[in-house]
């Protein structure tokens, strides 16, 4: 588990999401994204937009209980080289709702802390991925920072076992006639995870004194936010893994959302 000074999320959503915008100012966007297979750039933008608008409409709505629907009023720009301008007029209104709500307040999220940071949090986290995603396909370097990575980290982990109503696969991760556990370590940094796997399902457990694990992934926190994300294969060279290898089969199987 984790103890890390916690960071703004809310400025650093926006300045993922200039980052991203940036690098749509001139862009072909009908440029197929290696890392979505099926997606182009403009879907890419789209579905970045369009998840910030959503949850930006959550928070405004201080909303208590899951709604019956996504659908929100994406305000799409009628030419393609307005959407470096409608991706930045998004989270714009998304700092907009941050400044008007108290990140504290209890709301309904889906994943496992109920209260509005949570929204703040899993903004970033869609962002920064995506930033990468665009990044990529245009044949640019990605940099990530340190302290965002390992946090990402975390959000993935934290929030992965409450994600399976939408991500099905990740009710298969059970373990297999008997508890294990999968160690997530930076390094780089001070992030270290115990994730165990049961009978009846997965979460993060205290570490004990550096317990043994059935199966352990090393690397830096970037790698490790990448992996855990599909956009970096733990065969890569920067990444160690050892132990238990059908363990970790089962769980980059099914852990994707």
């Amino acid at each position: 588990m984790n103890t890390a000074e916690p960071l703004d999320h809310r400025t650093a959503v926006a300045a993922e999401s200039a980052r991203f915008a940036g690098l749509l100012k001139g862009a072909d966007l009908t440029l197929a994204v290696p890392t979505c297979p099926g997606w182009t750039l403009v879907d890419l933008v789209k579905h970045t937009g369009g998840a910030q608008r959503m949850f930006t409409a959550l928070l405004r709505g201080r909303v208590q209980e899951r709604p019956k629907s996504r659908d929100v009023d994406l305000r799409l720009p009628e030419r393609e080289d307005g959407y470096a301008d409608w991706l930045a007029a998004g989270a714009a209104e998304a700092a907009e709702a941050f400044a008007d709500t108290d990140l504290d307040a209890p709301m309904w999220v889906w994943g496992a802390d109920g209260h509005a940071r949570f929204w703040a949090r899993r903004m970033l986290f869609e962002t920064l991925v995506h930033r990468v995603d665009a990044e990529w396909t245009l044949g640019l370097p990605s940099e990530i920072d340190r302290a965002l990575a390992r946090d990402g980290v975390d959000e993935f982990l934290v929030n992965l076992p409450f994600a399976a109503f939408f991500a099905p696969k990740v009710a298969e991760l059970r373990g297999a006639g008997s508890v294990q556990h999968i160690r997530f370590a930076c390094t780089d940094t001070d992030g270290d995870w115990l994730v165990q796997l049961r009978a009846d399902g997965f979460g993060l457990v205290p570490d004990t004194d550096g317990a043994a694990a059935d199966a352990t992934v090393r690397g830096t926190a970037a790698d490790l936010l990448l992996l855990v994300y599909g956009r970096l294969d733990r065969s890569a060279g920067s990444v160690e893994t050892g132990g238990d290898a059908e363990l970790l089969d089962r769980w980059f199987a099914n852990s994707a959302f």
